[in-house]
Order: structure tokens, then C-alpha cells, then sequence
């Protein structure tokens, strides 16, 4: 099957919606708003273990704060690492696919999107620091990226398609925070207000990357295809594995012993919790990839199976 992408029209008026274009610097009340919740509960698994659970409100509060941190790091180093590395060759035309100058420029949209997310993921951190008192512990984005980029060590020819399929997996999940934070006014207003930006921009990567995605399978060949089938499961499993290396620093700088660190991270985020957590985020891109025909090719249905995808199992 080949497909024809279609002209979008989600960034027609991007100059008018865009965050970057239509939302004034998001400040931090001079007030007690600063007191409220760093992050949904719900959403740090650590936190709620029994362990932690039981400890002082100061040290839940700095495990919290820690959290919030390390998401904010983590956007800001990934929308410049990943999405723009990739999302820059398709609107340079250096992406090997055949596309419009219209769909180059959206693409140089996005990218001033993911740069103006990252400066306020990072303006937002510097803020709370002042305000809070709670500094952020240093964050290794490496560690990360390596394990995303290992996915094609084995296939170096093909490292520019393996980081465009890292935006479109990216850039198509569903995760509980960008809806959640913003309606939870428990939280930080800046940071409920950031998240709200950040999930509308969001929305129009969304589909531009899912569209974009048929584009490039149709554009590939029967070997190319069979390869990508192989390689996308772990770039989901990879792109939603939990930030277990930085709650593991948190608990630690908290005053945790490492024997009651290593009980909190095995125990709240156990294999099948996470593999859970991430066939779930991940439903609408396995959706995308089942709609292309990624899981008609033998290869495909058999990585996703063995990966634990529902999707694949029910084929």
C-alpha cells in the first residue's frame, strides 16, 4: 500500500495559536502558589510506595520537586537531542523522503515549537528553584539517548531513518501527564499552565507526525519495510522506559539508604507495571503503525508480539 500524504492544514494558523506565538512568559505567583503540589501524585510511582509514603512531608515534598525536575530536564534536553535532529532534516530536505515545500516549512514550525518548549521547560526549573528553595539535582540525559540510539547499532546504514522513527513514535504517544497536570489545581499554576501549552503544540505534532509516518512507509522499500517492523517495538519500549536512574538519585539525596532505594524502585516499577504503563501510552501509535500495515509484515507481528504488545498478540 503507498500512501500520499496530505496537505495539512493543523499549522495553517500557527502563527496566530502557536505557544510561541500566543502565550506571554509563565511566571510564578509572587504568593503562596509556590506551596502547592510539584507534580499529580499519581503520577510518581515512587512517591507512593509505603516506604516513602511513611517519610516526612519535607522529604516527600523534595522527592516530588525532584520529579518535576527531572521531567522538565528531560524535555528540554530531548526536544533539542531527538525531535529536532530529526525534525530539522526533513525541513532542510535531508530526511530521504520526497516531500512539499509546505510540509518542509511545517517542519520548521515544529521546530521552533520543540526549541521554545525546551527554553521554557528550563526557564520553569530555574524559577522553582528560586522560589522553592529545592534545587535540581544535575540530570544525565545521556544515559537515556544511548539506550534510544542502540536500537540501530546494529544497523548503522540506517541511522537517519531510525531517528525519524524516533520523533514519529515520540511525537504520537499518549501520556496521562499533558492531559492530567493541567486540570489538577493542586499543582503550580506555572507548571499546570506550561504542560497546557506544551499539550496544544502537542496536538498538531501529533498529526503531522502521523501523517508523515505514512508518507515515509510508503515511500520504503519491501527489505526497508520488514526492517523497520523489526526495529519499531523497541523504539516504543525505549522512548516510555520510566526514569528510574533519577528516583534513584532523588531517594538517595533525600536520606534514603540504598537497600530501601533499591526495595522502592523494584517494587513501583516491577516489569509488568511498566510494560502495562507502556502498551497503554503507546495505543494510538501501535494504532498508526497497525493501520500502515507494519503488523501484516510477518517480521513486525512477531517483534511486537514478543514485546508484550496486545495488538499484536490478538493478529
Amino acid at each position: 500500500m503507498t500512501y500520499t500524504m496530505a496537505e495539512l492544514k493543523v499549522f495553517e494558523n500557527w502563527y496566530d495559536k502557536a505557544g510561541v506565538r500566543a502565550t506571554p512568559r509563565r511566571l510564578t505567583p509572587q504568593d503562596r502558589d509556590v506551596l502547592k503540589h510539584f507534580f499529580p501524585k499519581h503520577l510518581i510511582p515512587h512517591l507512593n510506595h509505603p516506604l516513602v509514603a511513611a517519610q516526612e512531608a519535607p522529604l516527600r515534598r523534595y522527592v516530588e520537586a525532584q520529579h518535576l525536575y527531572q521531567w522538565l530536564n528531560f524535555t528540554a534536553e530531548f526536544e533539542v537531542s531527538v525531535v529536532l535532529r530529526a525534525t530539522q532534516r526533513i525541513a532542510d530536505n535531508k530526511s530521504g523522503l520526497e516531500l512539499s515545500r509546505r510540509l518542509r516549512m511545517d517542519a520548521f514550525k515544529i521546530c521552533v515549537d520543540e526549541n521554545y518548549h525546551a527554553l521554557y521547560s528550563m526557564d520553569a526549573v530555574d524559577q522553582l528553584e528560586h522560589r522553592s528553595g529545592i534545587k535540581s539535582l544535575d540530570y544525565e540525559f545521556q544515559p537515556f539517548l544511548a539506550r534510544l540510539d542502540g536500537v540501530a547499532d546494529a544497523h548503522p546504514d540506517h541511522r537517519r531513518l531510525v531517528q525519524l522513527l524516533q520523533v514519529v513514535v515520540f511525537e504520537t504517544l499518549i501520556t496521562a501527564l499533558l492531559n492530567d497536570v493541567p486540570k489538577d489545581t493542586g499543582v503550580i499554576t506555572l507548571v499546570r499552565d506550561i504542560v497546557k501549552d506544551h499539550a496544544i503544540d502537542e496536538g498538531r505534532h501529533h498529526a503531522y507526525f502521523a501523517e508523515f509516518f505514512k508518507h515515509l512507509w510508503g515511500q520504503l522499500s519491501t527489505s526497508e519495510r520488514r526492517l523497520v517492523a523489526r526495529l519499531l517495538p523497541g523504539i516504543v519500549v525505549e522512548s516510555l522506559q520510566p526514569a528510574t536512574r533519577s528516583a534513584r538519585a532523588a531517594l538517595r539525596h533525600a536520606g534514603l539508604s540504598d537497600d530501601t532505594v533499591t526495595t522502592v524502585i523494584n517494587e513501583s516499577y516491577d516489569r509488568v507495571s511498566v510494560l502495562n504503563g507502556i502498551v497503554h501510552a503507546s495505543a494510538r501509535t501501535v494504532a498508526l503503525f497497525e493501520e500502515c500495515g507494519v503488523l501484516d509484515i510477518p517480521d513486525g507481528l512477531d517483534a511486537f508480539a514478543r514485546a508484550g504488545f496486545p495488538q499484536a498478540s490478538a493478529h
